[in-house]
């Protein structure tokens, strides 16, 4: 009896195996797509951030003058290879969309105050390279490089009519949501611009509300998709909070997912979603990209998705080639 009991085991494992395996998940479609966070930029250390950290006074040595979320850095993205460039976006007090970062300006340019309460024609007046330093203040190698470059979304849009983006909600507004309908129910030839919306849970889930057929994510949206799928995923099974999104995966941490790659990938698309690889989860607030050499590894091999990468200058031909 033990023994049959056993094999029962051992029978019912090995299907579960066979039915989460990516050895039998067809590739033949597959196709691997860049992601390129905040353009072509100046990155810096993730080491010991904090929410209110200056990055602009942390960069690495300059290599080039592009600077993040302006017009030039988001062409050089695409030309790089990037197939989505990701922006970030402030409603201003004008209610125009700022394309910058921060939730001040007083950090990467020579003015002062909250952005989201700031009109954009102070905004355009400002230089976005001013407070650039990679040694702590001796020089400032971008000043006066970025006058005028804080773009809005209206003029990406217009600039790059066959782009497409991924738009960070910075706020936690409903308003940058219903905005983000208004603008694009306005344009409907921009719809297919925007490859998705991401952040402030509040604005995000607005935008996905007004607008059809939208894609995006927040952090509990990804947890509660993740989470279910790990405890039902080997049934083959999709939850439906996994349904019509955009999913974040660590690289290092796919593993951990039922028929991870292939599988799990093929499972979502069919569920209407997209999957993203970031970069090496450690622990913390902030979510890296694949942005390194060694980092390559963790995109698996004929994977049908996208990369996330703050390097796409650097990495582009490595992840197409992988």
């Amino acid at each position: 009896m033990r023994k049959k009991i056993l094999i029962g085991f051992l029978l019912f494992f090995a299907l579960v195996w066979v039915w989460n395996s990516s050895l039998f998940a067809s590739t033949e479609n597959n196709q691997t797509r860049l992601l390129a966070h905040r353009g072509v930029h100046q990155t810096f250390s993730q080491e010991n951030l904090e929410n209110d950290t200056c990055t602009a006074e942390h960069i690495y040595p300059v290599t080039h003058g592009f600077i993040e979320n302006t017009i030039p850095s988001m062409r050089a993205a695409f030309a790089a290879g990037a197939d989505v460039v990701e922006l970030d976006v402030h409603l201003t007090a004008d209610k125009q969309f700022a394309v910058y970062h921060d939730w001040r300006v007083d950090c990467r340019t020579n003015g002062t105050g909250v952005t989201e309460e700031l009109d954009m024609a102070y905004l355009k007046s400002l230089d976005v390279g001013y407070g650039y330093t990679a040694d702590q203040g001796e020089t400032y190698p971008l000043r006066r490089t970025g006058i005028g470059l804080m773009p809005t979304l209206r003029e990406v849009f217009e600039t790059f009519p066959e782009g497409r983006f991924l738009i960070n909600f910075k706020s936690g507004r409903a308003e940058e949501g219903e905005a983000l309908a208004v603008l694009l129910n306005a344009n409907p030839e921009w719809r297919d611009l925007v490859f998705g919306v991401y952040g402030g849970e509040v604005p995000t889930r607005r935008a996905l509300e007004l607008v059809g057929d939208l894609k995006g994510y927040d952090q509990n949206s990804v947890f509660s998709c993740l989470g279910q799928y790990m405890g039902m995923g080997w049934t083959g099974m999709v939850p439906g909070a996994c349904e019509n999104q955009l999913l974040v995966v660590p690289g290092n941490l796919g593993w951990a997912l039922w028929g991870w790659p292939n599988r799990f990938t093929q499972r979502m698309a069919e569920a209407g979603s997209m999957v993203i690889v970031l970069g090496p989860y450690s622990g913390g607030g902030f979510s890296s990209g694949i942005d390194r050499e060694e980092h390559v590894a963790l995109v698996p091999e004929n994977f049908d998705g996208y990369v996330w990468t703050s390097r796409i200058e650097v990495m582009g031909k490595s992840l197409v080639q992988q």
